[in-house]
């Protein structure tokens, strides 16, 4: 099955299993401000299907919307309504996880930038780690660094740029600036080969 289908009976957030090892919790932050802002919940989450494969010992993997989760987990939300994209309880461990990898349907990164085991990827939504980095990236796309792409895991890609390039500390001492540096490099000529490039911006009128 391969046409995202909702389940309309309840899931608790706190069943769902991540297939990335992290997320930028400064957006986490954002999103869980949102969220007490909305005033028709049900409806917010009617809107906002987590998108999730069923695997092995029929648990549910969320493959997007990671942030989300974790935002509604750390707010109490108790259930979210989901999208089956896939039923993949027919395969070993093993497989399932080297099928999602090969799908692009998992990121087994850690905070570092560094490619982990499956093994390392958190049984629970609870489990994410936070990446600096992919906060930085996730402000970026908003204030209109770069497009908003289909391309999997876009952000990451541009968290591991940025990861080269600044230092973590100065995204957690201080982020304005470091947003500041970071969007001249994401219209410099070297981020070019990232997906959503908006490049290069000149001085000239």
């Amino acid at each position: 099955m391969h046409i995202r289908e909702p389940v309309v009976q309840p899931i608790t957030v706190k069943s769902l299993r991540p297939t990335q090892i992290t997320v930028g919790m400064r957006e986490v932050d954002e999103k869980r401000k949102r969220w007490r802002e909305h005033k028709k919940k049900a409806e917010f989450l009617g809107r906002h299907l987590i998108p999730v494969i069923r695997g092995p010992k029929d648990h549910l993997y969320v493959i997007d919307h990671h942030h989300l989760a974790r935002a509604l987990l750390d707010e109490g939300q108790k259930v979210v309504v989901v999208s089956m994209i896939a039923d993949l309880r027919a395969l070993d461990r093993a497989t399932f996880w080297s099928y999602l990898d090969n799908r692009a349907w998992c990121h087994p990164y850690d905070q570092n930038g560094a490619r982990r085991g499956f093994e390392d990827i958190p049984d629970s939504i609870s489990g994410l780690r936070d990446d600096p980095f992919r906060s930085l990236a996730g402000e970026l796309r908003r204030l209109g660094g770069f497009s908003k792409e289909t391309v999997p895991f876009s952000e990451f890609l541009w968290a591991d740029f940025f990861r080269c390039r600044l230092k973590r500390k100065a995204i957690e001492n201080d982020f304005g600036g470091t947003m500041e540096k970071a969007l001249k490099l994401a219209r410099s000529s070297e981020a070019s080969y990232l997906p959503g490039w908006c490049g290069p911006v000149t001085d000239e009128n």
